[in-house]
């Protein structure tokens, strides 16, 4: 169930004084089972492209297909829509009302009018995947700390059972072992159902150690769509946007033009690690 987005754009504010582009003539493909990374500097258009995806904003031009349905047609249904793309906000707070966190993740699936079993089922299923002890079901979710408020936000919609999770920026203002903990669960999930995965993040590492695919946004233009690899050796061409690449790339970066005969598109510690072991037992032979 793919999402093509065909020559998208979108203006806040058009037709006044104020108006801003905040996309420009988008043109992607998001086919299933993938983990993607979107990035781009503050004002880029990450957030508003996302939110184009299920339906949240509609492009001032431009058309957005998902399972070959436009989803802007007058007689298309938005609720099943967004019971299958799902989207977590930055702020999980945005996203939780309930008086108890069992109650809030069970609200989606009560809505898609299953049956209290059913219901139950898939909430007590989706905190599991998100690591959330039992220890918190019945505890308000405001009382939780951020990390946690986040796995509940997450939980909430992975109670729909979508096939596609995006999440923006689902780890800002978390420690790095909370961070670890969000993603890897992620990613187990990913490895486990098959769903295709949206990661908007301002982390290069953590985009470099999880996905297969980033999309690069600047200005609201898509800069770049290609493997971690082949998008982080224009190092150059994203600092002078206000991006960067993982610390990894600027080392072996650096042992490169310091005569070591590395290769330097290595984006993670795995990869740079063997590289210079592979290096070191060439050297000794």
């Amino acid at each position: 169930m793919s999402i093509i987005l065909d020559h998208v754009n979108y203006v806040y504010g058009a037709d006044t004084a104020m108006a801003v582009h905040a996309l420009r003539d988008i043109n992607l493909v998001i086919p299933d089972g993938q983990f993607i990374g979107l990035i781009g500097h503050t004002g880029s258009g990450k957030s508003t492209l996302v939110q184009h995806l299920n339906g949240l904003l509609r492009p001032t031009d431009g058309s957005i297909y998902f399972n070959g349905e436009d989803i802007h047609a007058q007689d298309y249904d938005k609720k099943k829509l967004r019971s299958k793309v799902g989207l977590v906000f930055q702020y999980p707070e945005h996203q939780l009302f309930e008086v108890d966190v069992f109650s809030d993740v069970c609200f989606g699936p009560r809505n898609l009018g299953l049956s209290r079993q059913e219901t139950e089922l898939r909430a007590y299923a989706a905190l599991k995947q998100v690591g959330l002890e039992d220890d918190y079901f019945y505890q308000s979710p405001f009382d939780l700390s951020g990390g946690q408020k986040r796995r509940v936000a997450i939980a909430g919609v992975l109670a729909m059972k979508p096939d596609i999770l995006i999440l923006d920026e689902p780890t800002a203002g978390l420690d790095p072992k909370g961070r670890d903990e969000i993603l890897d669960q992620i990613a187990k999930l990913k490895a486990e159902t098959g769903i295709t995965v949206i990661l908007v993040s301002h982390s290069m590492e953590d985009v470099a150690k999880y996905v297969e695919r980033i999309i690069v946004m600047n200005q609201g233009a898509v800069m770049y769509d290609d493997t971690p690899r082949e998008v982080f050796q224009h190092y150059k061409e994203l600092e002078a946007v206000g991006l960067a690449a993982p610390q990894v790339t600027y080392i072996m970066q650096a042992l490169h033009e310091s005569g070591i005969p590395v290769r330097t598109d290595a984006t993670t510690i795995t990869e740079a690690s063997q590289e210079i072991l592979r290096v070191m037992s060439d050297h000794r032979t």
